[in-house]
């Protein structure tokens, strides 16, 4: 196995209005599509090319199942535990002009726990969501995981500054110790250091061997065992950036899994999570069965 990642697997409900009336009705555009930051990980990493397992916890329900189907579809084997009282996680995302509200459900991933989990977690790359490690109910399966990974690369995604500094930044360093490398965007990079942009990842570099900054538009930065390399990336026009940096996190981890430079890693990531937020899908196009190909490659009409 190439990538394996350990996390959540969702419904994401987007809604845009152009404004909500308090007990009224209006008219705006809804999407439900698959999510989760550990399954969006493994999506991009197979569609990177790697073999790609994910471990999450779901509901035995319709929207666990369509998940389930979902995941075998994109090329990524499903490892999830089914929970028979709790319902499938769901996030809410409304936006309106010039806000953008969230409500969170974890649901059966909240109730993720270090018995989900196998003995050993053996992959070229291993990816701890950080939403596991920071919500308290999951935590041990978080740091069961690091624990477990047998990988040349065992990762964790910082997901979130205000839960780093509700769990602690100290404690949340500590429980990543079994990691060699850290993923984080601009805002969670600065929580954990006090620190910006080169500075930040210098002093994260003390604590682990690789240290990946997504920096949205402009890029990512990445400290290479010392050796620090910037990569910028083309402009696009934003539509949704949610699960850009998941699947700059997937496809970086499948990179670096089937041995590509970092360099040439981190330029590859970078188009991803471009490609995500110049969207309204946090998944790539589901591949069309092979029956819809006619021998020359061309679509059946």
């Amino acid at each position: 196995m190439d990538v394996v990642t350990v996390g959540d697997v969702m419904i994401d409900v987007r809604v845009d209005s152009d404004g909500l009336e308090e007990g009224g009705d209006v008219h705006g555009r809804v999407l439900v599509r698959p999510g989760g930051s550990a399954a969006n990980a493994a999506v991009w990493a197979a569609e990177a090319g790697a073999t790609s397992r994910v471990h999450a916890r779901i509901g035995s329900d319709v929207a666990g199942a369509l998940l389930r189907d979902e995941l075998i579809a994109r090329g990524v084997e499903p490892a999830l535990a089914i929970d028979q009282t709790a319902e499938t996680g769901t996030m809410l995302v409304v936006h309106e002009p010039r806000e953008r509200s969230m409500v969170a459900d974890r649901g059966a991933g909240g109730r993720l726990s270090p018995d989900d989990l196998p003995e050993r977690l053996e992959a070229g790359a291993v990816l701890v969501s950080g939403y596991t490690l920071l919500f308290e109910p999951t935590s041990a399966a978080g740091i069961a995981a690091l624990e477990r990974a047998h990988a040349r690369f065992v990762a964790v995604d910082a997901a979130s500054w205000p839960m780093i500094r509700s769990f602690g930044v100290e404690r949340f360093l500590d429980a990543c110790a079994p990691a060699t490398l850290l993923l984080a965007n601009e805002r969670e990079a600065e929580e954990l250091t006090g620190r910006r942009d080169v500075d930040a990842v210098d002093e994260l570099s003390r604590r682990f061997p690789v240290v990946c900054v997504k920096q949205g538009d402009e890029g990512a930065l990445m400290s290479w065992e010392g050796l620090v390399i910037r990569n910028a990336t083309d402009a696009v026009v934003e539509k949704d950036s949610t699960g850009a940096g998941d699947a700059f996190n997937g496809v970086l981890l499948a990179s670096l899994a089937a041995g590509r430079s970092p360099g040439d890693a981190l330029a590859t990531a970078c188009r991803a999570g471009a490609r995500v937020a110049a969207s309204y899908e946090t998944w790539p196009e589901r591949p069309r069965p092979a029956q819809d190909e006619e021998p020359s490659g061309r679509r059946r009409r």
